[in-house]
């Protein structure tokens, strides 16, 4: 049974309902209900997922956060503190700053790659095409003593939405 508030519009949603409101999927709503990212949702008598409104206005959080680089597991970190009662202002300066250090770091490597690529492509076009090895462009390189993009990878918790919310 879906209930009404004073307004005339119901206090519950069911799934597919929030899922077209917020612009997610429904297996995104049930992913972030096991995240904790959202409440989970009540049942109707005949076992449809029904959600409060406000869920609607978390996800438009949730994305927004998103839009700004964090991390779902950031994400409900600033929701935890708020919900202890907390301002997570300074929680999120703080993870934002991290936040740009990380991509001023990634942005410093994918620079250096590009140099890399660069020289690559300047001295093939001097090279002849080298009989005995796979390719001489590749193997005339002398091997990185480090490699950037794989380290700026490793810097970012893995955890993630669905393809919908990634895109």
């Amino acid at each position: 049974m879906v209930r009404s508030n004073d307004r005339g519009k119901p206090d519950t949603l069911r799934i597919g309902d929030v899922a077209r409101q917020a612009d997610v999927t429904a297996d995104t709503l049930r992913y972030y209900e096991r995240l904790g990212l959202i409440e989970p949702a009540g049942r109707t008598t005949s076992g449809y997922r029904t959600y409060r409104r406000a869920v609607v206005d978390r996800l438009e959080f949730i994305r927004k956060a998103q839009a700004l680089g964090l991390t779902l597991e950031e994400i409900l970190e600033i929701l935890r503190v708020s919900a202890e009662g907390a301002p997570p202002c300074e929680h999120v300066r703080s993870t934002l700053t991290q936040r740009l250090h990380e991509l001023d770091a990634r942005l410093a490597d994918l620079r250096a790659l590009r140099r890399t690529l660069s020289s690559a492509l300047d001295r093939s076009a001097k090279m002849p095409l080298a009989d005995g090895c796979v390719c001489g462009i590749i193997e005339s390189r002398e091997s990185p003593a480090t490699k950037p993009l794989a380290a700026a990878r490793r810097r970012r918790p893995a955890m993630r939405g669905t393809r919908k919310e990634r895109s």
